[in-house]
């Protein structure tokens, strides 16, 4: 079977977002949240859930048996990707900030939000990525930390790069942060992507143009804030996670 082209994608997402309008215009709800089988996005025709979910009869035992925040407490230099080596990492230092909120925009405190990104060159630090950029040996790109009573977190990182990856010819990503945040319990856990202002790759991206509300796609783009910026050290992005409601950020979790 032949590759798809970007032409090719455009063009779906050009039909899914014309489905999508047409909706609206006949009086549908906002979708701020993807179909799982969204078809420019090739491999969710192949690994999106096709069976009813399993409902979990003891949540309490699942727990038991569930992941932990780790070998060790959180401490702040969980949060400063750029410190976890001898070295200092090669790229455009960042400092990214925001709050976890409610639907009703009160923040959410004590919540465990991970993050883990591809490094200046666009590759991760992990087995399975054989993109053939420089890997850095002093960015491994994951970091943790806990909000605070404001609901407020804060991470220190390099600026990651694009990737390509193989959903169809001359497919890349643009720049993003992955983002994991946990409710109460770890069952409750919500992973998402946050975006960098003006990238030209946007268009481009089934990934993120699956995201077919164009308000709900907006709120996966970071802003630029210049108070956030640290002199001489990094500049500063602000970022807020909204858990439900009709501003929520969108999650990779959601049906």
């Amino acid at each position: 079977m032949t590759a798809p082209t970007q032409a090719d994608i455009d063009r779906e997402m050009r039909a899914a977002g014309d489905a999508y309008a047409g909706r609206r215009a006949a009086g549908s709800a906002p979708g701020e949240h993807p179909a799982r089988d969204y078809p420019p996005y090739r491999s969710s025709e192949l690994r999106h859930p096709r069976q009813p979910l399993t409902v979990v009869q003891d949540p309490d035992a699942m727990e038991l048996s569930g992941p932990v925040f780790g070998a060790a407490d959180v401490t702040a230099l969980d949060a400063d990707l750029t410190a976890h080596h001898i070295g200092e990492p090669l790229g455009e230092r960042i400092t990214v900030q925001g709050r976890v909120l409610d639907r009703a925009g009160r923040p959410v405190a004590g919540q465990l939000v991970e993050v883990w990104q591809a490094n200046a060159a666009g590759r991760y630090a992990h087995r399975r990525d054989r993109h053939p950029a420089p890997l850095d040996p002093n960015f491994t790109g994951a970091g943790r930390c806990l909000t605070d009573d404001q609901g407020r977190y804060a991470f220190t990182t390099v600026k990651p790069g694009p990737y390509p990856w193989r959903n169809h010819v001359n497919a890349w990503r643009p720049a993003h942060i992955h983002f994991s945040v946990f409710g109460t319990a770890f069952a409750q856990r919500v992973v998402t992507q946050m975006y960098f202002p003006g990238d030209p790759l946007f268009a481009y991206d089934p990934i993120l143009q699956s995201v077919t509300d164009e308000a709900a796609r907006g709120r996966l783009v970071a802003s630029y804030d210049h108070g956030l910026s640290v002199p001489e050290f990094s500049l500063g992005y602000r970022w807020d996670i909204v858990l439900d409601g009709p501003a929520a950020t969108w999650t990779e979790d959601t049906p």
